[in-house]
């Protein structure tokens, strides 16, 4: 009986590991529509493979990093985003970078990126540097000079302010080949199609005529 007993158990166990270990992989877009007829879908969640054979140690290079990006606009700053669709290589790897160049009080607003964590580390410039919390939304948030690194927790609201008075550099390594990002104003006041401003006001408690004002502020050109 002990046998049977101790037979049973592993039986178990092994059941319910299986069920630990079989999982739906990460998305790696935002949707993904189920459709029956497959000459009319598309392949996602990456992206096919390259035969073995053609590859080149081109397929794993990006060249660029080394040119600052354009920070003359609105909020001061630019992205230079190295994910999958710029090299090639980072397939199913789970990795991507990013160049972040700043002007002087040049801030990367608000944000999130629904499928990966974010590595920030600080080349030149001071940053004021924070992300928050889901619901009861606590704020963490640090000072950071030269050489500091901080850590975005993936899908957290984030932000990045270069507070000094001048030019600011950082790097951002994120988990995954392709993050994506939602910057938060343009998607509340610049979706399209708006969304009623009866829901902004109500959610914003503003009046009528700021949400009006928003939404064509950051109405897509």
């Amino acid at each position: 009986m002990k046998g049977v007993s101790f037979l049973a158990t592993v039986a178990i166990l092994a059941i319910a590991s299986s069920f630990v270990s079989a999982y739906d992989p990460s998305p790696l877009q935002d949707f993904c529509v189920a459709i029956n007829d497959i000459k009319s879908g598309v392949f996602v969640n990456g992206k096919f493979c390259k035969n073995p054979a053609m590859v080149s140690a081109n397929d794993f290079f990006f060249s660029g990093l080394n040119i600052p990006g354009n920070t003359g606009n609105k909020v001061g700053s630019n992205v230079t985003l190295v994910n999958v669709d710029k090299l090639a290589g980072l397939n199913t790897l789970g990795i991507s970078l990013a160049r972040l160049d700043f002007a002087p009080y040049g801030l990367n607003p608000p944000h999130t990126h629904p499928r990966g964590t974010e590595l920030f580390v600080v080349i030149e410039g001071t940053f004021l540097v924070g992300f928050v919390t889901s619901n009861p939304n606590k704020l963490f948030t640090k000072v950071l000079n030269k050489g500091d690194v901080f850590v975005f927790p993936i899908g957290l609201i984030h932000f990045q302010f270069n507070i000094g008075e001048t030019i600011g550099l950082a790097f951002a390594g994120l988990s995954s080949q392709n993050p994506g990002v939602i910057t938060i104003a343009n998607a509340v006041f610049g979706s399209v199609p708006p969304i009623n401003p009866d829901v902004l006001i109500k959610a914003f408690q503003l009046d009528k005529n700021v949400v009006e004002y928003l939404q064509k502020a950051f109405a897509p050109n």
